[in-house]
């Protein structure tokens, strides 16, 4: 995303003035010394972003049901990628610990969403930036909030950006945005307990819309796919998929990544993460940027427990069609093992982190001779 310009930074409206929020002095959130008359003293003990970590004091006195479990949701904390990279580490060692918790400083925790960053500014993760002049945005601007952070792969999946994919017929032919599925209510449930964001109850659900099409009462292909195949698998185009990420600091000290190779693909497999709300046996799968090395700049083979989880991890896809080439017949997906991650597809180091994802030949679903009616 381009940077701004200094001045688009740091202006304030005076239509702020105006607004409940600009009646509040600056002081009362940001701190400082209202009384100097010398910017450099009155700027002394300034807190650019009041809303983070904790958005109590800033926001909690009209805000408070909302900041009470904002604190703990995923986008404050993060915590999803701190617990996966805890868990491949495997078995505490003080010395590996304090590489990897200053990996993560250096390369994760940037990426946090505050109340701040997304309805004043832009997140500080793209050089922050007002969304306008100050102005209190209700419902934040998905191009330069969203995007900032899941630009790279879920919002240009989604609006089409890919090359030869059209954007998500939620966005192009709908004309929704991120906040028409995933409401207030989910982004900011707190997430403590939650592995991952498919445990969280609030979160979007095909069938909250479509829920006909989820029961099979609506056509005799979903009656027959509704527990064994997650929707997305016969109504999601290609995704990108990241490989071989490696993090590490410059001569100067700046934190940098580079990921080897980036791919658009479609892979179907087994369901990791099976539960009454998630029964299908096939899922979606996106290669996430996760390698052996990743963090070996930091300390070697930081990654004892590497396969403690898989690479292929379970999806959901923002390029949903109505008519996929999965779907243009039984036999695209039937008897069709180029669709199916085999263990063919994995890499030297990541084999056993799949063994409980990939689709062996014997559980593929085998060609059908007869079309059905």
């Amino acid at each position: 995303m381009a940077p701004l310009e200094p001045y688009e930074k740091i202006f304030i409206s005076q239509e702020f003035m105006a607004d409940p929020h600009g009646q509040i002095g600056c002081d009362v959130c940001h701190g400082g010394d209202p009384v100097s008359r010398d910017w450099q003293t009155a700027q002394l003990g300034l807190i650019k972003d009041p809303t983070y970590p904790d958005p109590q004091g800033a926001c909690g006195e009209c805000h408070g049901e909302i900041t009470s479990g904002a604190k703990d949701s995923r986008h404050y904390t993060i915590a999803p990628i701190r617990r996966s990279i805890e868990k491949r580490r495997g078995p505490a060692n003080s010395a590996v610990q304090a590489a990897l918790t200053q990996a993560y400083e250096n390369h994760c925790s940037q990426c946090h969403a505050s109340c701040g960053q997304c309805h004043v500014s832009r997140p500080a993760y793209v050089g922050g930036g007002f969304l306008a002049g100050h102005h209190f945005q209700k419902t934040p601007p998905m191009e330069t909030t969203c995007a900032s952070c899941h630009g790279g792969r879920v919002f240009a999946e989604f609006t089409g950006l890919n090359a030869k994919l059209r954007a998500d017929v939620h966005f192009g032919a709908a004309e929704m945005a991120c906040n028409d599925c995933h409401t207030a209510k989910q982004i900011h449930a707190a997430a403590e307990g939650h592995a991952t964001r498919f445990d969280i109850a609030t979160r979007p659900r095909c069938e909250n819309c479509h829920p006909d099409a989820a029961q099979g009462t609506n056509h005799e292909i979903h009656r027959e796919h509704t527990d064994t195949v997650a929707c997305q698998v016969c109504h999601a185009q290609a995704i990108k998929h990241c490989f071989d990420c490696h993090v590490g600091t410059d001569a100067k000290g700046l934190p940098y990544f580079k990921c080897k190779r980036t791919q658009l693909g479609f892979k179907i497999g087994r369901n990791p993460k099976r539960t009454a709300a998630r029964p299908h046996t096939f899922v979606v799968l996106r290669h996430v940027p996760i390698a052996t090395g990743t963090f070996d700049a930091y300390a070697a083979s930081a990654l004892r427990a590497f396969d403690s989880e898989p690479t292929w991890k379970l999806s959901a896809p923002h390029t949903i069609q109505r008519r996929t080439p999965q779907n243009a017949s039984c036999n695209n997906c039937h008897g069709n093992p180029e669709l199916f991650l085999k263990p063919a597809d994995l890499r030297a180091g990541e084999v056993t982190a799949n063994t409980g994802v990939v689709v062996p030949a014997e559980l593929q679903p085998s060609r059908i001779e007869t079309t059905p009616p």
